[in-house]
């Protein structure tokens, strides 16, 4: 087993390990002014649904990798995704004034604040994710799956592709695209950092890779509903912001009765991939479902 052997963690605690790491990895700065530090902490430490960390921890159980280890990958892909909502977030991007039911980084401190404390969010991700407490070997593997899911290839080039979506309408396929970069990439990543941290065989490797993709697209098309659907006050952020932007959604081209339809079947798609896995692969089951019957 590749990394250092510690202690099991239930999966019902993975959200508040991960709320302590994020804490203790966001305290341990010398030097640093206290103005980007606080920013920072505003965006990561704000509370959120964790989904990312926990597709970590429960791929990582799956595959036999000890939850010290699994920390650090859990603490990577969690500052990744809160950079990825500072810039988002700005002006120059989706233009929005609230995130979590608060006041987006921008708004609360200042613009060159949010856009600093997100580049400082992206690096302390990479150095989390080759700490001395993880095996090099692996390490390197993390690396390179969290830079190809936040780069060009991946988020960043989603999120070009948001943006050309409020100039022009998109079709199924493209928009199919651009969320298996700018939401799916990190998803992905996610589960698959925690198989490399264990012992899998190939093939169970490439059969999460499938459950990764379909999960992926399935958060999206959901938040896509729940952007039409729910209130200001249950998804923390302005309702209906994507239509007012004249974004190409899922529920924009399909309606939503059809994209609910949609996200439904990709779900299936992702619990038939977890099969071979019986029961191990509950918690991983459990996350998928939640996925898409979220409310916010």
């Amino acid at each position: 087993m590749h990394g250092m052997l510690g202690e099991p963690t239930p999966p019902d605690t993975d959200v508040a390990r991960i709320d302590r790491v994020l804490a203790r990895t966001l305290s341990e700065f010398a030097d640093v002014p206290p103005r980007l530090v606080d920013a920072m902490r505003y965006a990561v430490l704000a509370g959120g649904k964790r989904i990312r960390p926990r597709l970590v921890y429960a791929t990582g159980r799956l595959a036999g990798a000890p939850c010290d280890v699994l920390d650090y990958a859990a603490a990577a892909v969690e500052l990744i995704h809160a950079y990825s909502l500072v810039h988002d977030d700005l002006p120059a991007m989706d233009d929005d004034d609230l995130r979590r039911g608060r006041p987006t980084v921008h708004v609360a401190f200042d613009e060159a604040t949010a856009i600093l404390a997100g580049d400082a969010l992206q690096a302390l991700a990479f150095e989390s994710a080759c700490a001395d407490g993880v095996d090099p070997v692996v390490s390197r593997q993390w690396v390179r799956l969290l830079a190809h899911a936040a780069g060009p290839g991946g988020m960043v080039g989603g999120q070009v592709l948001d943006l050309e979506g409020e100039t022009r309408p998109l079709g199924i396929a493209e928009i199919e695209t651009l969320h298996r970069r700018k939401t799916g990439a990190l998803l992905h990543a996610c589960v698959a950092m925690g198989a490399v941290a264990g012992n899998m065989s190939d093939t169970a490797v490439a059969t999460l890779d499938r459950f990764a993709l379909e999960i992926g697209l399935a958060f999206q098309v959901h938040d896509d509903v729940l952007d039409a659907t729910a209130s200001t006050a249950s998804l923390g952020k302005r309702q209906g912001a994507d239509s007012r932007r004249g974004k190409s959604t899922y529920v924009a081209v399909l309606g939503i009765d059809a994209a609910r339809v949609e996200a439904r079947q990709r779900l299936a798609g992702a619990l038939r991939e977890l099969e071979p896995f019986g029961e191990a692969a509950s918690e991983l089951k459990a996350i998928a479902r939640f996925v898409v019957t979220r409310d916010h």
